[in-house]
């Protein structure tokens, strides 16, 4: 069984925190990619940024603040504000960071190939930054990738 290592790009595209979203869609669609690692100066991963973190969906086009009463001058929300301030933040991005998500699926280089299967599958996504043991990006594997390992294509 091959491990991450051995499937993985070593040399893929990422953004840093500060650059603009322009630049972001850019890479994107040049190399045609559904997201990118977002990473510092020493390369260590702190969010990516996926084609779903740059669009708004239909159901949350309205963007209303959460239910609330007004209570002897004061605000008290009915409702969580953190998923409104989350769209808000995202709806009004200038730079990867603004935008990018932070719940990172990652995964090792020694993994073996299934595992990393196994995540994209279960998380529901394309592609995970392969990390080292401080964090720092040292390749993306993708589900084509894991699919060639474990089908011997």
């Amino acid at each position: 069984m091959p491990t991450v290592a051995e499937i993985m790009d070593r040399e893929p595209a990422t953004v840093s925190p500060d650059d603009d979203v322009r630049s972001v869609i850019d890479l994107l669609r040049t190399h045609d990619l559904p997201g990118v690692p977002v990473v510092d100066d020493v390369r260590k991963v702190v969010g990516i940024v996926t084609e779903s973190d740059l669009v708004i969906s239909d159901e949350e086009e309205d963007f209303h603040l959460p239910h609330y009463v007004n209570i002897m001058g004061g605000i008290v929300f009915l409702e969580s504000t953190k998923h409104w301030e989350e769209r808000a933040r995202k709806a009004f991005a200038a730079t990867a960071s603004d935008m990018m998500s932070t719940d990172l699926v990652t995964v090792g280089p020694d993994e073996p190939a299934e595992h990393a299967g196994r995540l994209i599958s279960e998380k529901k996504h394309n592609r995970l930054p392969v990390v080292d043991d401080e964090g720092r990006l040292v390749g993306v594997v993708t589900r084509v990738d894991v699919l060639a390992a474990l089908t011997g294509a």
